[in-house]
């Protein structure tokens, strides 16, 4: 098999669940709650900053426009050429809403789908972003806070990456970083997707695409 079917279809599952949610119209709690869940579950050793990093990217994607569509073409080659062990999910949605996903760049490195396909569906998904004002994104995040401490999640450093995501809020900064664990752990390599664009042009090349041949394969999540 070219590719991880289980991966595929656990992203399929995601896909169910959020979309059942969005049609039943789930609280925001529960939303968030299920959001913060399939993260620990996923990398149990995320912290605070790690979640903050989830919920404001979908708010705002990766938190900056692209000027210089080469230069971001080279630091996506870079990034690509400095490591080779590749892991983690193929795609993830991101935060409570699922604007995003995350998408896993060893889609790149095995060739299933084209360099230039997903380098222009990530700068039209950066360039596309619409982003919340950000006070209105202050408060959002405090209502988050307050349901992933309701969570009892014991997670390390609690109170001082609280500290440091309302000093950078305070200055009007809402961009996030993952934890140094998170990075040592899960060496996260991906880059943000729009929903819209991730679906309906990238999704299909992952259930379809078989970089070895020019046949068809079918994936069967069971």
């Amino acid at each position: 098999m070219w590719f991880n079917k289980f991966t595929l279809c656990g992203l399929l599952s995601a896909l169910f669940v959020m979309t059942s949610s969005a049609e039943k119209g789930v609280t925001f709690e529960t939303a968030v709650r299920t959001a913060v869940t399939r993260q620990m579950v996923t990398y149990p050793k995320s912290t605070l900053k790690d979640l903050y990093k989830n919920f404001f990217q979908d708010k705002f994607g990766p938190g900056h426009i692209i000027n210089d569509v080469a230069s971001a073409a080279r630091y996506l080659r870079h990034e690509m050429d400095s490591y080779s062990n590749m892991s983690g999910e193929v795609a993830e949605p991101t935060g409570w809403e699922g604007n995003f996903y995350r998408v896993n760049l060893s889609v790149l490195k095995k060739g299933i789908i084209p360099y230039d396909v997903f380098l222009e569906a990530f700068v039209r998904s950066v360039n596309g972003i619409q982003p919340v004002s950000i006070e209105k994104w202050r408060d959002e995040w405090h209502s988050i806070e307050t349901i992933i401490r309701s969570m009892n999640l014991f997670l390390p450093d609690y109170e001082a990456d609280k500290a440091e995501i309302e000093k950078r809020l305070a200055n009007g900064e809402y961009v996030g970083h993952h934890s140094s664990i998170f990075e040592e752990t899960y060496s996260p390599h991906y880059r943000i997707i729009s929903k819209l664009i991730f679906e309906k042009e990238l999704l299909p090349l992952l259930l379809t695409r078989n970089p070895r041949s020019s046949q068809v394969q079918v994936i069967e999540c069971n």
